[in-house]
């Protein structure tokens, strides 16, 4: 019944992919532009959210992910993890709980309007959160979900800091003690890595870095914002010829030639940024780029790890979009990523409600993020 409430929204995919709800980064205010939600409703927003709303208080399957220092460290997912314990693993229920968040704010009257609140009422309470925060503190945990999680959790908190909705001050309130740990030891990380690393997967550096400076900006926290750009000039200001034709890797959900240049599109200032473009990525309709601007196959969509390929296509969609948006309206890359984007979204769309929970625990924070373009700019 769970699988039917959503096969409907891919009739409706031509219409999902060629609208955009105006959303920029956390800080900005998203347009209510009457065209942008014809095509996104909070209908069809609605067949996204129960994803997350499905798995948000799913116990089980869940992968830990921990070290375990001693018998005392083997409890139950909701023991440890109060307010994440759900949808499989620790940081896909910390995007499950940004897609509940995001969607909410951009569609306040939706069906699911009150299991939201519900829900987040029920896991965002600072008894919860300060557990967590406990959880991470413990010598065998410094490094737990570092850094992909530590980003989502900071983008969580940066689209809470910018609701106005009621409650949400004192949900802000509570995700505080995490938030506090989390951007010190993202000031420390930094500071100690000598090379980025450039992984596909959780591991990321820049893909990270693209949600905890977003967070930065929402929170006007400008020492963090420094901190970041200073580390991503050092790490990616020199590069040049991103090798795109060996992308993507078999279990890849993020593009390491993509992402980073949607993270130095934050960073570099327009003038800056399209030579930088230029000498990173090959030109986009050349025979090394073709990997890159066609969706990958996927051979085995329940399969948890080349499933992942379904969230690539996601994630470069959303890339390619900030991307164009960072280039001037005449540079003929725009167009291009914006038709490559589409393609991919497409691609993804028609494919992630056949992947099995292995899929739909995590790839509807994907397609929110993209849907909803967080972190583009808005058209000139």
């Amino acid at each position: 019944m769970f699988v039917r409430c959503f096969l409907g929204c891919f009739l409706l995919v031509g219409g999902l992919v060629g609208g955009e709800v105006q959303a920029g980064s956390p800080s900005s205010k998203p347009a209510q532009s009457s065209a942008s939600l014809a095509t996104f409703t909070a209908k069809r927003a609605e067949r996204f959210v129960k994803l997350s709303l499905h798995c948000t208080d799913r116990e089980f399957p869940y992968k830990l992910g921990q070290v375990l220092g001693g018998v005392k460290d083997l409890l139950s997912p909701r023991t440890l993890h109060p307010a994440f314990y759900g949808c499989f693993d620790w940081h896909s229920a910390v995007h499950g709980h940004w897609s509940m968040v995001r969607l909410l704010k951009l569609f306040p009257q939706m069906p699911s309007a009150k299991a939201i609140r519900n829900r987040l009422h029920e896991h965002f309470t600072y008894e919860n959160i300060r557990q967590e925060a406990a959880f991470f503190q413990s010598k065998f945990h410094h490094t737990f979900e570092r850094p992909y999680g530590w980003g989502w959790f900071l983008r969580l908190v940066g689209e809470v800091h910018t609701w106005k909705h009621p409650e949400a001050k004192k949900w802000r309130a509570n995700l505080r003690p995490l938030e506090t740990l989390l951007v010190k030891r993202t000031f420390q990380y930094l500071k100690r890595l000598s090379v980025p690393v450039r992984a596909g997967t959780h591991a990321s550096t820049a893909y990270a870095l693209v949600h905890i400076y977003d967070y930065a900006k929402a929170t006007n926290h400008r020492p963090l914002m420094q901190a970041i750009a200073q580390a991503s000039l050092r790490f990616y200001g020199e590069d040049r010829a991103c090798p795109t034709a060996y992308e993507p890797s078999g279990e890849d959900f993020i593009s390491p030639c993509l992402v980073e240049a949607d993270l130095m599109r934050r960073i570099l200032p327009q003038k800056r940024y399209t030579p930088w473009l230029s000498n990173f990525l090959p030109k986009l309709d050349s025979p090394a780029f073709v990997s890159v601007r066609n969706p990958p196959e996927i051979r085995d969509k329940k399969d948890y790890k080349i499933g992942h390929l379904i969230g690539l296509s996601l994630q470069r969609a959303g890339a390619m979009q900030g991307i164009a948006s960072s280039l001037s309206s005449k540079d003929p890359r725009r167009k291009q990523l914006l038709s490559f984007a589409q393609r991919h979204l497409r691609s993804a769309l028609g494919q992630m409600f056949a992947s099995g929970y292995g899929g739909s625990h995590w790839l509807a924070s994907f397609a929110i993020y993209t849907l909803t373009r967080v972190g583009v700019k808005h058209d000139s």
